[in-house]
């Protein structure tokens, strides 16, 4: 906010007022605006005024270094940034003057949709201009509330319009698709003509229309509203309808398309139900007409302006009934208190969001206002009416919540649903049972009564209550500017459920039970059953348990975890300390007797983690330190000769080693050019291993890009270099291909057959150390292996679809390209029997979200085809197919950025 010229102001209340008169043409072959405005802008400030900010809103589609670009790629969109030329839009060919004299524009020094109008002459206080210019406007596509979606046009925000000068003085605020506007009361008349088949509906209502052989023009007229929305569509259906209100009666428009039909059958229901209970609850509603709009684009919710509102369906009639309650709601705590929502989004969205709730506990569900929940009988009995409650009582207990009176683009991208909307909800609710209904009602219809048409800040609202109330406030109103829950903790007692539920989390501590079932190639199917408490909000003391009997090694297997989180600090940090453990057969063999004996492991894993606070909310980045030890028991396979008797003996000891492993992990998930970058350090009997391994990904423009992978890995002999000492550290050298399952020292990834060497089971690798794709395992000395040093780079790109042959085919197949080269210490000595740097690159498949990976490798270092010519005599193709299975890398964080939980 820039705050000038503020001296000498009154303490008693003023405001600004500018009326529009516009005229404008639509061109829908081009997707353009052609108009001219004149401003009459009256200056009721105590203060001579020498410039006035100019908001040029449309100019936030101009390019991607607007406010509006950073903002939807900090909330994970990359449409608009990467939007060619035609989607974009802009407003130019101005030429401002007042009072007929030609005017300065001075550019904004941050935002190009700002600019200051420089006046000729200085504008005393109670006195007033004319402001004139024509303009020329390209309607982007429809990214944010306003646009086209092919020759369907949502005209928002799309005129010069000056900011508001108050008592704080001025507010040029650039255009943001999270957080909405700040304007001045005043009257409009606008001129639309359009081609001859598009249905216009308008803020206000049309004064008349005039009709030729191509276009006609309809004129509206709205007095006292502070923003002018149109809608053209050649396929809307018009209802209509009208409503008596106490002394006058209005008219009601729905503009809805065909194919919402069954879904907008009763919506002039729906609008009737939202006029009445808010006339009543809040005040009589002053326009002569309401009008609600189906929006074209796929963009849920809607969007509110004077006397419209801009909405899609959500794709059921409860669904639709809600959105309109709300946008309608707007009308009332946007269009006629006229708060600024870009510092005080709660009270417009957090206001009106209590009504919501109100509405649907008074005419739905008594209990929980459950108006909008599954219809299917599993989830709806597991789901709560207002799932924004259980988010918010998430967020809030990890302290990852915000102050409700936070302005609208600090708010991080859940917060501002939650907080600004849901927080403020139950804020307004312990108002109503700290005043009484009768009480909270009567100060509401005051509040809007003496400060409709008008500016209302928090204090304003805070006198108004506390006038009415008699009651001192200031404890309430100081729950404002806190974090934490609004509401006392009750202690909750122990049930036990099927599956999970997210229902009454706060009433009950629940224990959840459900089947479980898995697969190795040597314990085969397993059945059992996983027990947790898993829910949200997360409980501090977490655990599950999933004990599963194996169908083929018949022996009692299964993996558990227990941790507990504490938050030492206030913005999210995060200690939790746990331990889990793990048993399951990790391979097989068949003595002369043609007895199959199960070797297997178990691991008990002690783990401390920290995670690292997040000063700025909207911030993808997660930084935490992990500190564990594995301990590990594997049943091994002992050969020995008897000399007494001559025969050989097989025996099958327990062996027991550990791990200390530290690690640094630090993840950016932004959706532009994410990276993730982490130091590993590890030491066992005999070794030290270090690791860097990092990723950064480079967006392509339409979809897709080039993810590189950096690995640098040294490994350490802790006292001397013996032969025995290498032997037994074998597991933990460094690969330049991907380790195989005998390979994953700390059994940490899944396997579908541990330590097979023949058939598909035997194909499975893992990405670690230099991860390439191609395989060596039946040489006693894998190529690329390394008890010294290793490095490596890797390289996955999608496919521009342009060249991608596959696209021709009428399903869609997740082709990649990969390639990777590295080199090892070893390569670099005398008579090195490798080159000093190796490399491979073919095609690769990736399923269900990178977790499955499938590689065929294509090219590669002579090494590697001499190995294959030697040892793979036929199906070499098949046989050097490699695939990974990566589940312990999923993670919701990397699919929603903006999800801090």
């Amino acid at each position: 906010m820039i705050i000038q010229n503020t001296i000498g102001q009154s303490l008693s209340y003023w405001q600004q007022k500018v009326d529009y008169n516009i005229q404008v043409a639509l061109n829908d072959v081009d997707h353009s605006l052609d108009g001219s405005v004149q401003i009459k802008y009256y200056n009721n400030s105590p203060d001579t005024l020498k410039f006035i900010w100019m908001h040029l809103w449309a100019n936030a589609y101009k390019n991607d270094k607007t406010a509006f670009s950073d903002q939807l790629l900090e909330n994970g969109r990359t449409d608009f940034y990467f939007s060619n030329e035609e989607a974009k839009g802009y407003i130019n060919r101005l030429n401002f003057k007042v009072e007929n004299l030609s005017a300065e524009i001075q550019d904004h020094p941050e935002h190009q949709d700002i600019v200051k109008l420089i006046l000729p002459h200085p504008l005393a206080p109670h006195t007033q201009i004319i402001i004139t210019t024509d303009f020329h406007e390209k309607l982007p596509y429809n990214f944010s509330r306003g646009g086209h979606i092919n020759q369907s046009y949502q005209i928002t925000q799309w005129y010069p319009k000056p900011a508001v000068y108050d008592k704080n003085g001025w507010h040029p605020i650039p255009y943001l698709d999270q957080g909405e506007f700040y304007s001045d009361f005043g009257d409009y008349r606008v001129e639309i003509t359009v081609p001859l088949k598009y249905i216009v509906a308008a803020t206000g209502d049309p004064e008349n229309e005039i009709l030729n052989a191509t276009t006609k023009k309809i004129t509206f007229a709205q007095a006292n509203v502070h923003d002018f929305a149109w809608f053209a569509d050649k396929d809307f259906i018009e209802n209509q309808d009208t409503l008596q209100l106490s002394d006058r009666v209005i008219r009601l428009k729905v503009y809805h398309l065909e194919d919402g039909k069954n879904i907008w059958q009763n919506s002039m229901a729906y609008l009737k139900n939202s006029i009445r209970t808010k006339n009543n609850w809040v005040g009589e509603y002053p326009y002569d007409v309401v009008c609600v709009i189906d929006n074209a684009a796929p963009t849920p919710g809607g969007m509110e302006y004077p006397t419209i509102t801009l909405l899609r369906s959500g794709g059921s009639p409860a669904a639709l009934e809600r959105v309109i309650y709300h946008e309608v709601g707007h009308n009332w705590f946007y269009g006629i208190l006229a708060t600024n929502e870009r510092d005080f989004p709660w009270m417009d969205e957090g206001m009106n969001t209590y009504y919501d709730r109100r509405y649907a506990e008074t005419f739905y569900d008594a209990k929980d206002g459950n108006m909008f929940v599954p219809k299917e009988k599993f989830l709806k009995a597991r789901f709560p009416a207002y799932p924004e409650k259980l988010l918010l009582s998430t967020v809030t207990k990890q302290k990852k919540d915000q102050p409700i009176n936070t302005t609208s683009g600090v708010f991080s991208k859940l917060n501002y649903g939650l907080v600004a909307y849901e927080k403020t909800s139950e804020w307004m609710k312990l108002l109503e049972i700290e005043m009484g209904k009768e009480v909270f009602d009567s100060a509401m219809q005051t509040y809007y009564t003496r400060w409709k048409f008008k500016h209302p800040y928090p204090e304003d609202f805070q006198n108004i209550l506390e006038e009415i109330s008699g009651k001192n406030l200031q404890s309430y109103f100081n729950l404002l500017q806190n974090k934490g829950t609004l509401n006392m903790l009750t202690k909750r007692s122990l049930k036990f459920a099927s599956f999970f539920n997210f229902k009454e989390t706060n009433k009950y501590n629940y224990i959840f039970i459900a089947p479980a079932v898995g697969y190795n190639y040597y314990d085969k199917i397993m059945v059992g059953v996983i027990v947790h408490n898993y829910t949200l909000p997360n409980n501090k003391l977490q655990f599950f348990a999933a004990p599963l009997y194996a169908t083929g090694s018949q022996e009692i297997n299964g993996l558990g975890r227990l941790s507990y989180s504490v938050f030492p600090g206030k913005n999210g940090q995060k200690l939790e300390i746990g331990i889990a453990g793990e048993k399951f057969t990790g391979d097989s063999y068949t003595d002369s007797e043609n007895k199959k004996n199960y070797l297997g492991f178990n691991k008990i894993v002690p783990s401390v983690t920290y995670f690292f606070a997040n000063k700025n909310h909207r911030s993808p980045i997660t930084k935490y330190i992990q500190w564990k030890t594995f301990f590990i028991n594997e049943t091994s396979l002992s050969f020995t000769r008897d000399t007494v008797f001559q025969i050989d003996v097989v025996s099958y000891p327990v062996k027991h080693r550990y791990l200390n492993q530290l690690k640094f992990v630090i993840e950016n998930n932004r959706v532009l050019y994410p990276y993730n970058a982490s130091f590993q350090i590890e030491q066992g009997t005999g070794f030290t291993r270090s690791d860097f391994t990092a990723g950064y990904f480079f967006n392509y423009e339409k979809t897709g890009g080039l993810n590189v992978r950096l690995y640098a890995g040294k490994f350490f002999y802790t006292g001397d270099k013996t032969f025995i000492k290498q032997f037994e550290t074998d597991i933990y050298h460094l690969n330049l291909s991907g380790p195989k399952g005998y390979e994953d020292y700390t059994y940490s990834n899944y396997f579908v057959g541990r330590n097979e060497f023949e058939k598909l089971s035997s194909q499975q690798i893992m990405i670690r150390d230099g991860a390439f794709k191609v395989r060596t395992d039946l040489l006693s000395n894998k190529i690329g292996k390394s008890d010294d040093w290793l490095t490596a780079v890797n390289f996955t790109s999608t496919i521009p679809k342009q060249i991608n042959p596959l696209e021709l085919l009428p399903f869609n197949i997740p082709v990649k390209l990969f390639a990777d080269i590295g080199t090892y210490a070893e390569a670099w000595k005398k008579d090195a029997a490798t080159g000093r740097f190796l490399y491979d690159a073919g095609l690769q498949v990736s399923l269900l979200k990178n977790i499955v990976n499938i590689y065929l490798p294509l090219f590669y270092s002579k090494v590697y085809s001499d190995y294959f010519k030697s040892t793979i005599l036929e199906k070499r193709l098949v046989k050097n197919i490699s695939f990974s299975i990566d589940v312990q890398n999923f993670s919701l964080k990397k699919l929603f950025p903006q999800i801090s939980f």
